[in-house]
């Protein structure tokens, strides 16, 4: 097995992975019968990230990015199923999932419609793409600024937080064999928010665990 096979099974395992930490979230969701406590949009726009990926996979006409993505969305898609089925909030839960229906499909009309076959599609798309990824990843950083400020890391998922650091390096080192950038940059923030995770647990989880109130985190 040459490298850049090794590193195609490596994003295919780490991301997979990565994606399958919602698992827990579902069966909290199916044990209680309820949807509290639970984040909706991180699986909404997951899902969407995973769609957009996809079609680049497919324009790209790489497999390794196609086959992620596809099980990446079909498991966000159970999510939001079993979601929709405990929340209390349908009407709320209904009206973000249209809206990005709506997105999506505005998306789809605009790259399709609008730019060329070729190297401008692929191009503008992975750089919307690549926009989104990097949101998602810098997303939590104003919870761990909160963490410094309290050192309380039980929000924080140990494991996912192993996972997505993995997950980003293996991508990133997959863009740089291809030399494809709109892999390499989003992916970066990836490692750098996953380092500044473990920095936490090392510097806060010893002092959590002390509290009567600590409870580890179970995935």
């Amino acid at each position: 097995m040459d490298s850049m096979q090794l590193l195609s099974w490596a994003c295919i395992v780490f991301t997979v992975g990565m994606f399958s930490t919602g698992l827990t979230d579902l069966k909290k969701m199916r044990a209680s019968k309820s949807a509290e406590d639970i984040q909706f949009l991180p699986f909404l726009t997951t899902c969407l990230n995973n769609l957009g990926w996809l079609y680049y996979g497919i324009l790209k006409m790489d497999q390794t990015i196609v086959l992620v993505n596809v099980i990446g969305a079909v498991l966000q898609i159970l999510y939001i199923i079993v979601y929709l089925y405990y929340t209390n909030q349908k009407r709320l839960v209904m009206s973000q999932t249209l809206a990005a229906g709506a997105v999506l499909t505005c998306g789809c009309f605009y790259f399709t419609k609008f730019l060329p076959e070729g190297d401008t599609r692929l191009s503008q798309l992975g750089l919307a793409c690549s926009v989104v990824t990097v949101s998602m990843y810098l997303s939590p950083l104003t919870d761990l600024v909160q963490i410094v400020r309290t050192g309380d890391v039980k929000c924080l998922s140990f494991p996912l937080t192993v996972a997505t650091f993995f997950t980003s390096t293996s991508w990133v080192l997959y863009g740089l064999q291809l030399n494809d950038y709109y892999l390499v940059v989003p992916n970066s923030p990836g490692i750098f928010t996953s380092l500044i995770r473990l920095y936490l647990f090392w510097r806060f989880a010893s002092v959590n665990q002390r509290s009567p109130a600590y409870k580890p985190m179970q995935i």
